[in-house]
């Protein structure tokens, strides 16, 4: 089970982006962050839940904290 959640989280993460403005820069960060919790909580075997809580509150934060010129990966899936 903990097996396709991971495969799933990090299916996620692949559509998710940096976009331009704060609030598409926070959503994205948060997303990929909380794959990234995900993942490293199954891999430690320690709880998933909290691997994604704490990944996707540092994500967001770090995208809203930051602006394109720190760090760009591009256009959101949603805006394309």
């Amino acid at each position: 089970m903990r097996f396709f959640t991971v495969i799933g989280l990090v299916a996620v993460m692949g559509l998710a982006a940096c976009g331009s403005s704060t609030t598409d820069r926070a959503i994205s960060g948060g997303a990929i962050g909380a794959g990234v919790g995900a993942a490293g909580a199954a891999a430690a075997g320690g709880s998933i839940g909290t691997g994604v809580l704490l990944g996707g509150l540092a994500g967001a934060a770090a995208g809203g904290l930051t602006d394109a010129d720190d760090i760009d990966l591009g256009t959101p899936v949603w805006r394309r």
